[in-house]
C-alpha cells in the first residue's frame, strides 16, 4: 500500500476513466488525496458527471506516470462515504480543495475509495509488470 500512495503521491496528476453515462469511456486529469487505514481516497463534487458515472458504474481506473518513464495503473471500484472527520482530512491535505469547499460538511463535496484496488506498475525496462493487490 505505502509503494502505490507514495506512487500516486509523487506523480501530482493521475488520469481517471470511468464509464460515462452514454457507455463510453472518459477520462480526466484528478488528483490523489490521501491514503487512511488501507484505502486510497480521492474526492469529487456530486455536481460533476464523474459522479454520476461511478454512481451509475463504479468501476474504475487511474493512471499517472512516475520516475524513469515508468507507469501506475490502478483500478478497482468507487467506494463513496460520508465520514466528515475523513472529508476533513481530505480538506487540509489538500488547499485546494478546502479551498473550493470550504468545510467538510458542504453537500457537494463527496470523497469516496477505490475497493478491490489492483495496482500495476510497467516500464520500459523489458521486465514484467509487478502488480500489487490492495
Amino acid at each position: 500500500m505505502n509503494e502505490v500512495s507514495e506512487y500516486l503521491r509523487k506523480s501530482g496528476v493521475q488520469y481517471f476513466a470511468t464509464v460515462g453515462t452514454d457507455g463510453k469511456p472518459k477520462v480526466r486529469p484528478f488528483s490523489f488525496m490521501l491514503e487512511e487505514g488501507g484505502k486510497l481516497f480521492f474526492c469529487t463534487s456530486n455536481r460533476k458527471p464523474v459522479f454520476s458515472e461511478m454512481s451509475s458504474q463504479p468501476n474504475v481506473e487511474v493512471c499517472c506516470m512516475g520516475e524513469n518513464s515508468s507507469w501506475l495503473r490502478l483500478r478497482g471500484k468507487a467506494v463513496f462515504v460520508k465520514d466528515l472527520g475523513l472529508k476533513e482530512k481530505i480538506q487540509n491535505a489538500s488547499p485546494t480543495v478546502k479551498g473550493i469547499y470550504k468545510t467538510p460538511d458542504n453537500p457537494v463535496f463527496e470523497a469516496f475509495y477505490i475497493s478491490d484496488a489492483e495496482a500495476v506498475i510497467s516500464d520500459f525496462s523489458g521486465n514484467p509488470p509487478r502488480t500489487i493487490r490492495l
